[in-house]
């Protein structure tokens, strides 16, 4: 039974107290420690760097294979799903709040006859007690008064992201979100005091409805302030002398923000500032094994836990292996250059063309032939394995060069002025 949340105020003495009592043995809460996480969501820099991981590990692709690591193309279909994608997600944020309990929905039957699953649902966290694998009715029961989701028939349906004693990456981002809320705070009042200048009338007038207008013009002149007084009355606009704003609370809020891309992605220059493409690329490498680790983490939970629970159901995924496919995606212009360099100096088969643009693509006007050893043009034998000789160590050279150059650059290497590649 899920009731309201209500919102409150949480500082650093809020925090400890909840880390505590998410660790009690006896009877472990995770309540004040869940509603403390849900407010450094609210972070914008916190919340960008786990978009940001999240982000390059959903973009993947990935393939069901046998057991002789050939991908089975049909099998594809029964995970390209948005329940699957969906569950991915949440398993990936096992990674921030700690355990998680996903719940498979009915199962259904997709557009294409194929079985599927209507949907994928997170227990809500506060009523999950994983130490002791219990989900109690109402928030704050104790364990004891819990289901056992561990046991028939629950287990089928469920499945269980994370350590049981694991609390999240979020623990240790509450404790930079939650001064750097205070500091922003903080640098409102001050903007508010000393932001603009100290509106000061002084009149001898003792009439009260002139004093009162005297006061309303002060106090509701705004930007459109203007005032009419007699010749007793002065208007002083003090300003302040205070300059020292900027490193107080941005310095504060710039070390908050600092710690917390180191703590969520690693590093901090592919989200903030950096100009040099050496430090870049080192940064972006400490990233990339972060979200390889990720990747792990999704494949062994659906090898171990979902395709089992699937077959069950009766989806026919026995023999099948999750594994991400990694093949090499270029960009459009790196495609462009790619197809370029290789429809320039090889025969292509037409229908790939065909298949790939939907393009009616025909012979070839001046179709291109290799020579053989003896300086002959021809496709014997000789010739066609050592066009494939040329053709294998072209893609290792290309995926070699993709992986550090542009589409450009890669260009002028193969035809640099010393020796073209193909020569």
């Amino acid at each position: 039974m899920r009731m309201t949340e209500f919102l409150s105020k949480n500082d650093v003495a809020n925090w400890r107290n909840a880390w505590q009592s998410a660790i009690d043995v006896n009877n472990p809460n995770r309540q004040k420690l869940y509603d403390i996480y849900r407010d450094a969501m609210v972070d914008a820099h916190l919340s960008g760097c786990i978009q940001q991981r999240v982000g390059f590990v959903m973009s993947r692709s990935f393939k069901l294979v046998d057991s002789s690591g050939n991908t089975n193309e049909e099998a594809n279909h029964y995970l390209d799903q948005s329940w699957f994608k969906e569950l991915c997600r949440l398993a990936l944020d096992s990674i921030w709040y700690g355990h998680s309990l996903i719940e498979l929905g009915d199962l259904i039957t997709d557009g294409d006859g194929h079985p599927s699953l209507s949907h994928v649902t997170l227990i809500p966290r506060k009523h999950v007690i994983p130490e002791y694998g219990r989900v109690v009715p109402r928030v704050g029961m104790t364990w004891r008064t819990g289901i056992e989701y561990r046991e028939q028939p629950f287990c089928d349906w469920l499945i269980e992201v994370g350590q049981p004693h694991d609390l999240g990456l979020l623990l240790k981002a509450a404790l930079h979100t939650i001064p750097k809320k205070h500091a922003l705070s903080f640098w409102d009042c001050f903007a508010e005091i000393f932001g603009m200048p100290m509106r000061i009338a002084r009149t001898t007038t003792r009439d009260p409805k002139e004093y009162k207008r005297i006061e309303d013009m002060i106090y509701q002149g705004a930007s459109n302030l203007g005032m009419v007084t007699d010749m007793n009355t002065e208007i002083q606009f003090v300003e302040s002398g205070k300059g020292d704003a900027f490193n107080v609370y941005d310095k504060r809020i710039d070390r908050a923000n600092s710690e917390l891309s180191k703590l969520t992605i690693g590093q901090t220059m592919t989200i903030e500032d950096g100009s040099s493409l050496s430090q870049s690329q080192t940064h972006l490498q400490v990233f990339m094994n972060l979200v390889e680790s990720d990747r792990d983490l999704l494949r062994d939970i659906i090898n171990n836990q979902l395709i089992p629970k699937l077959i069950k159901l009766g989806f026919p995924l026995k023999g099948l292996r999750f594994e991400w496919d990694d093949a090499v995606d270029y960009t459009p212009e790196q495609q462009v250059a790619y197809e370029t360099m290789i429809v320039d100096r090889y025969d292509v088969d037409s229908s790939y063309f065909t298949e790939k643009y939907g393009m009616p693509v025909g012979k070839r006007r001046n179709p291109m032939t290799l020579p053989d050893e003896d300086g002959n043009e021809g496709d014997d034998k000789n010739a066609q394995k050592k066009r494939e000789k040329n053709l294998e160590r072209f893609f290792d050279t290309l995926d070699r060069l993709m992986e550090g150059h542009s589409a450009d650059e890669v260009a002028r290497i193969l035809h640099s002025s010393r020796q073209d590649f193909f020569d």
